[in-house]
């Protein structure tokens, strides 16, 4: 394997971790995927998801010579915007044959917009935005959960339960989600839902989400109003990010196909198709790091 290089790019973020392998001679060979990885929550077991990833793509890619020694790793962490965890991240002793860090956002703009400049939303378990060029990086949000992610998978089941906790209680108004969250928790009332929610993550409440896009589009009062106020946040948002002027914007994320017709009309019109997931975009910033050039440009 003489002057071949193989570069795993990683998408860590609060529900899921993605990698997928790529060689200077084949191109990509191997995806894998793993448990969350957002190290500003759950540092060891977010390292262990991404070790999880990495080894599932070099064995998606049969390569039964390939180690993690042998590969060079580009890394999109949710949670390492904050200089303390992005601090412990680079402090971990790796087992790859380089390592270079960055956030999810970043490498989900390089993804979306082919390595070109260009600005991003993510709306999956959580939402921010960012916008990229060879000048300057403009983050907005990215604050985490609960006090920020509006709109975001977590911030849609957070306000929904309280809600149906509320509503249970007999102090708010009935809606059509208390059935439904109900049935999910296989509970009876109010008091069970709590018990079970006593140490939720982020992505536990993310998982109720479809249940609050569901009644909001049959046309629920308490549903409509949570998704109402979720995406005039992402229209915010965006609203924000278009006044950079950037080349194009693009949305990605679990949550952003649901919410997008619930956004502004002209915003709605500024959002682009993503060109690649971050998972690539995680490996065009190793590439970019390496000095290799990302002759790939336009492939799906």
């Amino acid at each position: 394997m003489a002057d071949q290089e193989f570069i795993i790019g990683v998408d860590g973020g609060g529900t899921k971790c993605r990698a997928r392998l790529y060689s200077t001679q084949q191109g990509f060979i191997g995806t894998g995927l793993a448990g969350p990885a957002n190290p500003a929550r759950h540092f060891e077991s977010a390292m262990q998801s991404i070790l999880d990833a990495c080894q599932a793509a070099i064995d998606d890619a049969v390569l039964p010579n390939v180690t993690l020694a042998d590969c060079h790793v580009g890394l999109g962490l949710a949670g390492v915007n904050l200089d303390t965890v992005a601090e412990k991240v680079m402090a971990w002793q790796h087992p790859f044959k380089s390592r270079f860090l960055t956030t999810d956002l970043h490498i989900a703009c390089l993804g979306a917009n082919d390595n070109q400049d260009g600005a991003v939303i993510i709306v999956g378990t959580g939402s921010c935005g960012l916008v990229s060029s060879q000048q300057k990086q403009v983050l907005l949000g990215g604050h985490g959960f609960p006090v920020g992610d509006y709109g975001g998978g977590a911030w849609i089941g957070f306000e929904a339960l309280r809600y149906c906790l509320r509503s249970l209680d007999g102090v708010a108004e009935s809606t059509s989600m208390n059935p439904q969250i109900l049935r999910f928790f296989n509970s009876k009332n109010a008091t069970d839902i709590a018990e079970i929610m006593l140490n939720a993550r982020p992505a536990d409440y993310a998982k109720l989400s479809p249940i609050v896009f569901d009644a909001a589009e049959a046309g629920d009062a308490a549903a409509t109003h949570i998704i109402q106020q979720g995406a005039a946040q992402i229209s915010a948002l965006a609203r924000q990010l278009l006044s950079h002027q950037p080349e194009r914007l693009s949305m990605i994320g679990g949550v952003s196909l649901r919410i997008q017709p619930w956004l502004d009309k002209d915003i709605l019109r500024s959002i682009q198709a993503p060109i690649f997931q971050p998972d690539f975009g995680a490996v065009f910033f190793a590439l970019n790091q390496l000095n290799y050039p990302v002759h790939f440009r336009g492939l799906s």
